[in-house]
């Protein structure tokens, strides 16, 4: 029923998101020990802005009123908007498209030419492949392999 719902709420969501000029990211209905979170994470349809406070602020006072007119969940929960932030993870098709050419870190559930992780540049998904660009050769990594993929970020400000 959780997952039911969380569709439902992120279906209507989407357009009020987008309606101030972001993308949903990723949203999760959440129990935390005693509590119930429903967090958003947005970023801005313009790939070259971040994300603030008072993007978060504006995003969060309109879900809110949405959310207190509509009461679609019957318990008590807290909500929360914020980015996906810098190391954030891609999940969805538009995710590879919108950071293509990015430097990301694939981490494998099992030893794919004898390593688990890869960091390199994003290159083509394809239905079987993510591609990885790395020394100016193309790795691909059958996707059946990948536990994850996230946007990396070094001290160096590599990334």
């Amino acid at each position: 029923m959780k997952d039911k719902l969380a569709e439902k709420i992120q279906e209507k969501a989407v357009p009020i998101i987008r309606e101030l000029g972001y993308d949903l990211a990723d949203m999760e209905l959440v129990k935390e020990g005693a509590n119930w979170y429903l967090r958003f994470f947005i970023e801005h349809l313009d790939v070259e802005k971040t994300v603030d406070i008072d993007d978060c602020q504006k995003v969060s006072e309109r879900l809110s009123d949405w959310l207190d007119e509509t009461d679609p969940i019957p318990q008590a929960y807290f909500l929360e908007v914020s980015s996906p932030g810098i190391e954030r993870p891609l999940k969805k098709e538009q995710d590879f498209i919108r950071f293509k050419g990015s430097m990301v870190e694939v981490s494998l559930f099992a030893p794919f030419q004898g390593k688990k992780t890869y960091v390199g540049s994003l290159g083509t998904l394809t239905a079987n492949e993510l591609f990885l660009v790395q020394d100016d050769r193309d790795l691909g990594i059958p996707r059946a392999m990948i536990a994850s993929v996230r946007l990396y970020w070094d001290e160096n400000g590599e990334g």
